[in-house]
């Protein structure tokens, strides 16, 4: 049986998924290929190159917007943008303003003030809209069924959080292009890989608070921790966001077990970088191992 296993000791977003699964095998001119069945590749481009924190070199990956100054899906931008799916859900204030300047001070520090406002051609998109980008795309049935589970699990939390309806929750960030190419290009790496069995470490959220169009939210943010329920978490390691929606509902949508017990033989080690250069390696580390079937060590 070939096993999956994310090993979330600094956490997960979505930018930092993509770099551990090309690290790990995925081949990145696929995942770039199969992202252009979307039709949104007027509106970004992907960059992927190696970086290093506190020693460990992996794959960073940076989705690069092509009608705004800046560079997206870092984590922090992930971060950003990312968690601010959650804000980002209309009501949420939504302000235009979106959001995606959440200077996530997440995993990335950078900072980048995504500032998507309204005005630089990013629309709000609801559940609809992104079922619709997905479901009138060339990508394979399996890719779209896993894409779909993930923005959901993203939509449902947001709807809860928020005390709206399902499909009148509108999302900047998660309905942003960069949210877009980090979930369904998640998807197309799971796909990829075909793997029997995914797994997980407990996930580390981080701690403290992130600015957002509202003010000061807490770390984890309401949308991070409703998508993880169920799910063993840790807290605290370092004072900001680690886990973003989007990274949360990857593991929520496609990981069957968690456990910190690695009983599986290890045969291949990836890493995908975060932005920002912490006290901790910011790194998302994920393994391809093997465990025989009739055998539980």
């Amino acid at each position: 049986m070939r096993i999956l296993y994310y090993d979330c000791f600094a956490g997960i977003s979505g930018d930092m998924n993509l770099g551990a699964m090309i690290d790990i095998g995925v081949d990145k001119d696929f995942l770039i290929s199969e992202l252009s069945k979307l039709n949104l590749g007027n509106e970004f481009e992907i960059k992927v190159g190696r970086e290093n924190r506190k020693g460990i070199e992996g794959t960073k990956v940076d989705v690069v917007l092509k009608h705004s100054d800046e560079v997206c899906c870092d984590a922090e931008h992930e971060h950003e943008h990312d968690q601010h799916i959650h804000e980002h859900i209309h009501d949420h204030g939504h302000s235009h303003d979106h959001l995606h300047h959440h200077s996530h001070e997440h995993h990335e520090g950078h900072n980048h003030s995504h500032n998507h406002s309204h005005d630089d051609g990013h629309v709000h998109r609801n559940l609809e809209h992104i079922e619709g980008i997905i479901n009138s795309s060339e990508l394979n049935d399996n890719v779209k069924k896993i894409s779909l589970n993930m923005f959901r699990k993203v939509a449902e939390a947001e709807a809860k959080v928020h005390g709206k309806p399902l499909y009148e929750v509108h999302f900047h960030e998660v309905g942003a292009v960069d949210s877009i190419v980090d979930i369904v290009g998640a998807a197309i790496c799971l796909d990829y890989l075909k793997v029997d069995k995914i797994m997980a470490s407990s996930v580390e959220l981080g701690g403290g608070f992130v600015k957002c169009a509202h003010g000061l939210i807490p770390v984890p943010a309401p949308a991070t921790v409703e998508i993880l329920k169920g799910a063993p978490v840790k807290t605290g390691i370092v004072p900001f966001e680690t886990t973003t929606p989007t990274g949360a509902a990857i593991l929520a949508s496609s990981v069957e077990e968690f456990s910190d017990m690695k009983e599986f033989m290890i045969e291949k080690i990836g890493y995908g970088v975060g932005g920002r250069d912490t006290e901790i390696p910011n790194v998302l580390r994920v393994y391809l191992g093997k465990k025989k079937l009739n055998n539980h060590r």
